[in-house]
């Protein structure tokens, strides 16, 4: 049986799914299943599978229902013990597939494995080495616009990128899949966040490689859909992950975090959607249970606190 599965979430990507199932073909491991989850688009990218694409298993969904649910329906088709998420938008180096399932084979605690991310418009800088998450509320991309060179180590990272990373089978089954409530944008920041609190890791592995074109989907880096689901998802992960008592700890970072974002919107012209973003994710929490908490795991809290803090910093020296 193989080990992993390749899940590729789909929607409109007929511009982009040819270059990203080609370097699929051209891989030096080639003992994978591929599934390939459409989200009911309209522009026939899932037939250009479907036609040009056998070796790809093609599973239509009736509507559009986000990253999370797409990879989910993905991850309940696959039988593999690793399943290896990539986005349409990207093309994967030759030897992708492989350097991934050797990274997460190596030790049975680590949860997640994050690709090196390139701009595929400029391939010499970072397009993600691994998510970030700080106590100001914000995620971001470890490395984002940097020189590639200065990412040539392993290390361990908050959470790995969904648009190109690999998971454990066995602990996504213990933790949970992907949270549908996200609908896209931070359910692997999420997830990666649930991992840590079990105690589990997500590691970068810098050989692994994928160039990456982005907003493939949703078009730019700013618009209203993605500026409020992004404000949304952020105050959720927030109100999802932390105990009461670490908010209460971190409120003075995420006021001022949750400030800042929404001066920064409001100067682009994105303030309205930012602000309705805010609290529909408040909402959300309401509707929704918290990551039950335990004291087993009040070490792992510990040092995901002192990462945010260490995070906090390091995003405020970045900026300014």
């Amino acid at each position: 049986m193989n080990q992993v599965t390749v899940i590729i979430p789909n929607f409109k990507g007929a511009d982009c799914i040819r270059p990203c199932l080609d370097s699929l073909k051209d891989q030096d491991y080639m003992d994978y299943d591929l599934i390939v989850v459409d989200n009911h688009s309209d522009d026939g990218s899932d037939d250009i599978v479907e036609r040009e694409y056998p070796e790809a298993r093609l599973i239509r969904l009736s509507d559009n229902f986000g990253f999370s649910r797409a990879v989910n329906e993905g991850i309940k088709a696959s039988k593999t013990p690793y399943v290896l998420l990539l986005n349409n938008d990207t093309t994967a180096d030759k030897a992708f597939v492989r350097k991934m399932v050797e990274a997460i084979s190596v030790d049975d605690s680590i949860f997640s494995v994050s690709a090196k991310m390139l701009q595929m418009d400029a391939p010499d800088r970072i397009d993600g080495a691994g998510d970030l998450y700080s106590a100001w509320g914000w995620a971001f991309a470890r490395g984002k616009g940097k020189k590639s060179s200065r990412y040539t180590k392993k290390c361990d990272v908050f959470a790995s990128c969904g648009g190109a990373a690999i998971y454990r089978r066995k602990i996504l089954d213990e933790i949970g899949w992907f949270d549908e409530f996200h609908f896209a944008y931070l359910e692997d920041v999420d997830i990666g966040y649930r991992a840590r609190i079990m105690g589990y890791r997500n590691v970068y592995e810098p050989e692994a490689v994928v160039w990456h074109k982005g907003s493939g989907t949703t078009g730019s880096r700013y618009n209203d859909f993605k500026v409020r689901i992004s404000a949304r998802n952020n105050m959720y992960v927030v109100m999802k992950n932390m105990p009461s008592l670490q908010i209460l700890l971190n409120l003075p970072f995420l006021l001022a975090g949750f400030g800042v974002k929404a001066l920064f919107f409001i100067c682009k012209g994105y303030g309205r959607p930012y602000l309705s973003g805010i609290k529909r994710g408040y909402l959300l929490c309401r509707k929704s249970r918290k990551y039950p908490y335990s004291s087993r795991n009040f070490r792992n809290y510990v040092r995901i606190q002192l990462e945010l803090w260490y995070n906090a910093i390091r995003r405020f020296t970045d900026i300014f």
